[in-house]
């Protein structure tokens, strides 16, 4: 009896273990699905604008934003991450990465060497965007000039460090579908929705997360805690935004400028240096998505400090 009991166990262990490696197999972008192109670096400059790349990517503490050497620290819950260099630096950046290599990278969340990337890089939003968009910002950016260094090694403890679990994150948040207009909507309703929800990531700080660190759908851009870790980041809801009107949306990514004088600061003031550099026609493309959300209720925010009861 003793003996079937083991050799169950065993069996369930080895079952269990053939299934958790098949949903984790990081996928990828087969090069032969790319067919030659001629890239549109005008788009490519758009979508790089749009994802919002040197907000993170750029060196910090100086005023080049097209220097992609990375080295921005992010922290979170499972430990803090080290953006990396995405310049064309062929030793320490992407100089040596095939156009399949950057779709992969952009779109599955999937290294060259064949890794999960950690989702503090927002694949997971990402994945929504098209090919022909990824393809002309990886041309774009090898248009930018290499920056020497590579940024220090994430900080990530066990059992969070061990990328093979990250297969689990995607099966669970992850649907791997492009982004599908909705024919009811306008062209430009559908541009923004395309923006906000693909190369915009904007739910990624704009929404709780559950203890997975997978963003609560039901409460999808209704704000919530800082994914850094200090602060709360807005709900952008018509729960909180339904005295703005859409020009003031549009302004506001324009200039950091909000209706009642107060100007952006913090993680947003880089999301605007971004934002601002956009064709008109799409900062008015995602503020008409943005004054559509219907009002959703955020989750409930901690009592302020003494210290800023003080200063309120």
């Amino acid at each position: 009896m003793l003996r079937r009991i083991l050799l169950g166990l065993i069996f369930v262990g080895v079952a269990g273990a053939g299934i958790f490696w098949w949903l984790t197999v990081p996928a990828a972008v087969a090069p032969a699905s790319l067919s030659p192109r001629t890239p549109n670096l005008a788009n490519g400059l758009t979508t790089f604008n749009a994802g919002g790349c040197s907000s993170c990517h750029a060196v910090p503490n100086q005023p080049d934003r097209l220097k992609l050497g990375g080295g921005l620290a992010m922290p979170s819950p499972f430990g803090t991450f080290y953006v990396p260099n995405i310049s064309s630096d062929p030793t320490y950046g992407i100089g040596r990465w095939s156009e399949a290599d950057f779709v992969t990278a952009v779109l599955k969340g999937t290294s060259p060497d064949g890794q999960h990337y950690f989702p503090a890089f927002p694949y997971s939003s990402y994945q929504h965007a098209t090919v022909e968009d990824v393809r002309d910002l990886f041309a774009y950016l090898k248009t930018l000039a290499p920056v020497a260094g590579r940024p220090r090694d994430h900080d990530v403890p066990f059992p969070f460090n061990i990328r093979r679990n990250v297969g689990v994150w995607k099966w669970l948040f992850m649907d791997g579908k492009p982004y599908t207009a909705d024919a009811s909507r306008s062209a430009s309703w559908n541009r923004g929705a395309y923006l906000v929800n693909g190369m915009g990531h904007c739910a990624e700080c704009h929404s709780p997360r559950n203890f997975l660190a997978g963003i609560v759908q039901a409460q999808r851009f209704a704000g919530g805690p800082n994914p850094e870790g200090e602060g709360w980041v807005p709900n952008i809801t018509q729960k909180r935004l339904a005295e703005w009107s859409a020009k003031d949306i549009d302004y506001f990514l324009e200039t950091g400028q909000t209706p009642d004088g107060d100007t952006a600061g913090g993680s947003m003031a880089r999301v605007i240096r971004n934002t601002s550099q956009l064709p008109p026609e799409d900062r008015a493309a995602i503020a008409e998505y943005v004054k559509s959300l219907p009002a959703v209720e955020g989750p409930p925010r901690p009592p302020k400090k003494a210290k800023d009861d003080q200063k309120s």
